[in-house]
């Protein structure tokens, strides 16, 4: 088991799990919005590597891969970067979300080493199918290192036990079906499944694609443990890109986002719960 989940997840029902793309618009800028989100309330980190051609991502977070990748960002460069978030006061998960081509490129041996090296807390792989993770959850098991698991409304309640039984960290659960992306709201048919999910799962059960304003939050919250939240902030991101690129102007750029982030999880009414 993990420590860090073990401290700022584990029995929580009120999970506050950002999404940030690393390198996007600059490593200073991840490593910024990463301290920030911890200062207003963030349990854990998913630091997002860009990738050229993703599965599950819409839009905004595929321009944000592309102005990350136009500077060079890689998964070895990211997984460099929690280190230095470290080194400035992080204390809160990191969780790599990553696609399954890079972690073939990079090589099983090599991503654990990178894991211990940068103090990194879990993986989240999308498109890698949990009959085809045993390998991948033994050697994350072996490094303290949580695989989270998906599981998705169409998620059969044979399947839903399986998943729940091996899952360590929290259990994401997928709002809707198709690419993230901000959403203006949530078909009832969600509460049912997250209900679903609640009554099998052990660990924290968070919802994520399409979190984007205080209203949702407050309808999911008694469903369960916590929200995921991605596109919503990139997007503040995109319109902060010139910005946050700026160094006189970069501090104001990253405020802008907190304010943002403070009012969408005003409903937990928990910033600054780490300070």
């Amino acid at each position: 088991m993990n420590k860090r989940f073990e401290q700022y997840v584990n029995g929580r029902t009120d999970l506050f799990i950002p999404f940030i793309v690393a390198g996007d618009p600059t490593e200073e800028t991840t490593i910024d919005l990463a301290l920030m989100l911890q200062e207003e309330g963030a349990n854990a980190i998913e630091l997002g590597i860009p990738y050229s051609d993703p599965l599950a991502d819409g839009p905004v977070i595929q321009r944000a891969s592309l102005r990350a990748l136009e500077h060079g960002m890689s998964l070895e460069k990211a997984m460099g970067l929690v280190k230095q978030m470290r080194e400035k006061g992080l204390e809160i998960p990191v969780v790599i979300f990553t696609y399954y081509n890079l972690l073939l490129q990079l090589g099983e041996e090599r991503f654990f080493a990178l894991v211990r090296e940068n103090d990194i807390d879990g993986l989240l792989v999308p498109d890698l199918p949990f009959e085809e993770s045993e390998e991948w959850r033994e050697s994350c098991n072996a490094n303290e290192t949580a695989l989270i698991s998906l599981v998705a409304p169409t998620t059969s309640d044979k399947r839903l036990e399986a998943i729940s039984k091996e899952a360590t960290g929290f259990l994401y659960c997928v709002s809707s079906l198709g690419v993230t992306g901000t959403r203006t709201d949530f078909h009832s048919s969600v509460f049912t499944f997250l209900d679903r999910v609640k009554e099998h799962s052990m660990i924290p059960v968070a919802v994520g694609f399409g979190v984007s304003a205080p209203e949702q939050v407050e309808k999911l919250k008694d469903h369960c443990d916590g929200v995921i939240v991605g596109s919503a902030i990139i997007r503040q991101v995109e319109e902060q890109v010139e910005v946050l690129k700026n160094e006189a102007s970069h501090k104001e750029g990253v405020d802008q986002i907190r304010s943002y982030v403070r009012n969408l999880i005003s409903p937990y009414g928990k910033a600054k719960i780490h300070s």
